[in-house]
């Protein structure tokens, strides 16, 4: 009994022994084939997936995971009007919600689909008056904008063709600056003030002494007047510098100036390397400003002893406005209602007067296509510049609001700036022939450098100072009629 129990016994051992080797020897075989299939073989670089499955909250071995939430709006929570439009915008040339952009951009023509035409044109679109529940409430100006605002397509009523040179040799022989300039059609005494003083054509010098090609345009809508339109004919005639498009010359079409010009120059003369926009009620130190712009094209085009050009598509300099609202006053003429326009301004340079590069504005062209007309012109030039990503230079010697009142003025305050806003066309002849010939006094002044900001801070401070110390007076005398802790004193800052 004993030797057959330990024959069996044998037995067992005998096929149990082999199973006992075969399972660790397996386990460790389906460890290694897991960590290959996910890491690779050793020395071996796994090949990169074209694919990628996002973590969602359903998963499947057939479908795709949903998100755990949207990632891309689907609605606009602001009810108004322009926030409204531009989203709409915004999808269509959306690469993520449109992917057949990726393949083909689309060309910049602007289409919408409240646009009318009618044998004249763009007409108003009155139904948009019911997007409004405060339309007609609104001033006429405001109303006028909403219901025109998608005609940006006017044909030209006064084309110069010989502004800059065409041809061959159109890019050698550019303007190194282009004034382009926006008047009202009755303002013929500002534009003679302009033309025999800082905006003259031609080969002019710099204070540092080298000439450089200058041109000039003035850009204007139309007027009901005939008898104005006859005159601006006859001014056209006789200088070749009037650009004029067929719609109303009014304060909220500025902006239409903007666009239709990028336009034009894209075609007329896109080799320019710089462009002044500005009004017909300022005065611009020329010489100066050639030597500032020459001066930042060299610092720009150079670096480190390597050209990089492509730096000037980002130049733009001027009075640079910051965290700005809209003007809710239905006084005012700046009034944005608040079923138009919900948010903050970006950061613009004020439009009275403002300098930017010739590429910039090829590119501020083809943006523009992407933009909804706002009815302010710099605060559209700044939304156009935030979606570009380029940030305005802000430059003190730029005067959009004239000199700080608090500032006190030196005998050569005037041969420290680059431009001045506002001035009649007297004063420009007088400043003109003052900066012509500057005093020995002021011959080697210096751009200005201090802000107004910083003015204002200066001017705070001593304020600070003096009722710090008439509040010490008033204590050690005790001339406090009731409880000092009571008492409140307002700062007057500008």
């Amino acid at each position: 009994m004993a030797s057959r129990l330990w024959r069996y016994r044998r037995r067992i051992l005998f096929f149990c022994l082999p199973c006992t080797l075969v399972v660790p020897m397996y386990i460790y075989v389906s460890i290694n084939m897991i960590y290959v299939l996910k890491h690779g073989a050793p020395g071996v670089h796994p090949v990169l997936q074209t694919h990628f499955t996002a973590r969602g909250l359903k998963f499947s071995r057939d479908l795709a995971p949903h998100p755990v939430k949207s990632f891309w709006r689907s609605e606009l929570n602001s009810g108004a009007l322009w926030n409204i439009i531009q989203y709409k915008i915004d999808s269509q040339h959306n690469p993520i919600l449109n992917p057949h952009l990726a393949e083909k951009p689309p060309g910049i023509s602007y289409k919408t689909g409240r646009s009318r035409r009618s044998g004249n044109g763009c007409s108003p679109d009155y139904e948009i008056n019911n997007t409004m529940p405060d339309f007609f409430t609104l001033p006429t100006q405001m109303k006028d904008f909403v219901t025109s605002m998608h005609c940006r397509e006017y044909p030209l009523i006064i084309d110069p063709l010989d502004v800059c040179d065409g041809g061959p040799l159109a890019k050698n022989r550019a303007p190194t600056l282009l004034l382009a300039i926006k008047s009202l059609t009755a303002d013929f005494v500002n534009r003679e003030a302009i033309r025999e003083t800082w905006g003259r054509s031609g080969r002019i010098k710099s204070r540092g002494g080298r000439q450089r090609l200058v041109r000039r345009v003035f850009l204007l809508g139309k007027s009901k007047d005939l008898h104005i339109e006859e005159k601006l004919q006859l001014e056209s005639d006789k200088y070749g510098d009037i650009i004029q498009w067929e719609f109303m010359d009014t304060f909220f079409n500025l902006t239409l100036k903007d666009v239709l010009f990028w336009d034009w120059f894209s075609r007329r003369c896109p080799h320019a390397r710089f462009i002044f926009k500005g009004d017909d009620d300022i005065f611009v130190r020329t010489p100066a400003l050639l030597d500032y712009l020459l001066a930042e094209e060299a610092n720009r085009s150079f670096s480190n002893g390597s050209r990089r050009s492509n730096k000037m598509e980002t130049f733009v300099v001027g009075d640079v406005i910051n965290s700005a609202a809209p003007m809710r006053s239905n006084g005012s003429k700046y009034y944005i209602p608040e079923s138009f326009f919900k948010g903050t301004y970006p950061s613009y340079p004020g439009g009275g007067g403002v300098v930017y590069s010739g590429s910039l504005a090829h590119r501020l062209l083809e943006m523009s296509q992407k933009v909804h007309l706002f009815p302010i012109d710099d605060v559209y030039l700044g939304m156009c510049l935030q979606r570009l990503r380029v940030y305005p230079i802000h430059n003190p010697a730029f005067l959009t609001f004239d000199f700080p009142k608090d500032e006190p003025k030196e005998p050569c305050a005037n041969h420290t700036i680059l431009l001045v806003h506002k001035r009649s066309p007297a004063e420009i002849f007088q400043l003109w022939t003052e900066t012509s010939n500057p005093s020995s006094e002021c011959r080697n002044a210096t751009l200005r450098v201090k802000t107004r900001v910083e003015f204002s801070r200066q001017k705070s401070v001593q304020n600070n100072v003096y009722y710090k110390a008439l509040l010490t007076k008033m204590m050690m005398h005790n001339l406090f009629p009731f409880n000092e802790t009571k008492m409140t004193f307002r700062l007057e800052t500008q």
